[in-house]
């Protein structure tokens, strides 16, 4: 298959717009997979090549989830996390259900068709530090194995399976209402055109037992939260011989304490004094490569954005590292020093900037209360004030004549 580099837009292989509908994809597909079927062109390896490319791109924009990735993160998706065709069998056994409607039911090469194994999801959670340099993580999940005892047939030792009576032994069946005939899975077999008889005890005809698989996974520098890696071929066996399905490892990025993350570019919000600010400084700001100085300039206002070229996170597509945008706030402090105090009012009678008053403390206005009067110290009364005294002095003293 084509390199990242030189792969088509999935939505110009199949012809349709970005906003294109489910059925619009698939009739589209259909249309270029009859174009380009191998048994309308044989020994036409161009022909061969647009099939797959087809059916890669139908592969990832009939699944909702995987169109949401590939319009975000376009080919690194399908690269890193899509399906890999190695060849056309692959392709029938994927959409062997939209072959069986184009030409019949018939598989190309004849015969009953088999079903790939189910697909598996497992979990694991980053720090960002990790996301950024590229880790390798062990993960663990439950997958289906072999049944030791029956060797994965589901019978019991030494009997067979039996020819489904229902379908024939072609684990398809044809429905009939009026003049429309519908090929569907045999119900009875599930599609595998024989039954057990005799069921394995290990097992109970099941085939294959539950296990426990640990498996390490290499992570990509510049991975996001919500992506996925394909682990091929680790899903569930297929029930009729079929390739193993895949599992899916989603990965969670663990929230920063510091930085916030944009794609590619990194945020830091850093704060600095108000001396900085006007007058200029040189910081150790943080970074994911250790610290670096920046240079705050004269007159720098609050909230100002300074960036770092390439100091953000990789790109899991192999282009330019982001950045990071460092914006500044100035800190106000909530606790001065007397001198700071001092300097700060200073700074305001030179900008004659009006500023609240200096306020006693609570303990400092008790003092006050409880210190003995100094008469000396009191204003002087005013004339008024006097008569005002001498006159309820005198009422008091008729009062008590």
């Amino acid at each position: 298959m084509a390199s990242m580099a030189s792969k088509r837009d999935y939505y110009e292989v199949l012809g349709v717009k970005r906003d294109a509908s489910d059925k619009e994809i698939a009739a589209a597909y259909r249309k270029l997979a009859v174009k380009y079927h191998p048994d309308a062109n044989p020994g036409d390896a161009e022909a061969v090549l647009n099939f797959k490319e087809a059916a890669e791109a139908y592969e990832v924009l009939s699944d909702d989830d995987k169109r949401a990735r590939y319009d975000r993160f376009g080919h690194a998706a399908s690269e890193q996390f899509g399906h890999q065709f190695q060849d056309v069998n692959d392709i029938f056994e994927a959409f062997g259900d939209i072959f069986s409607e184009m030409f019949g039911g018939q598989r190309r090469g004849g015969g009953r068709r088999v079903r790939r194994g189910a697909n598996l999801r497992c979990d694991v959670r980053i720090d960002l530090e990790e996301a950024a340099r590229g880790v390798t993580k062990t993960v663990e999940f439950a997958r289906s194995t072999a049944c030791a005892t029956c060797k994965g047939t589901g019978s019991r030792p030494g009997s067979q399976k039996a020819q489904c009576r229902r379908c024939g032994g072609h684990g398809q069946i044809v429905q009939s209402a009026g003049i429309l005939r519908v090929q569907t899975t045999c119900p009875t077999c599930q599609g595998a055109g024989s039954v057990i008889t005799d069921p394995c005890e290990g097992c109970r005809g099941r085939g294959y037992v539950q296990d426990r698989v640990k498996l390490d996974v290499q992570i990509p520098p510049g991975i996001d939260d919500g992506m996925q890696i394909r682990l091929a071929g680790y899903g569930e066996p297929s029930p009729d011989g079929g390739p193993p399905g895949d599992t899916f490892c989603f990965v969670a990025v663990k929230k920063h304490k510091i930085f916030q993350r944009d794609g590619t570019h990194l945020i830091l919000q850093m704060p600095i004094t108000y001396s900085q600010a006007a007058l200029g400084a040189t910081i150790e700001v943080p970074t994911l490569a250790g610290p670096h100085n920046l240079v705050i300039p004269p007159g720098s206002a609050s909230g100002e954005v300074f960036r770092l070229r390439g100091r953000g996170m990789p790109d899991v597509r192999g282009g330019p590292a982001g950045d990071l945008h460092v914006q500044t706030f100035i800190e106000v402090p909530k606790r001065l020093t007397p001198k700071q105090e001092q300097l700060l009012r200073d700074l305001a009678d030179v900008e004659q900037t009006e500023v609240s008053p200096h306020r006693k403390s609570f303990l400092e206005r008790i003092r006050d209360y409880f210190a003995p009067g100094d008469a000396a110290s009191q204003p002087a009364m005013q004339p008024a004030e006097k008569e005002k005294d001498n006159d309820q002095t005198a009422k008091r003293r008729d009062r008590r004549s």
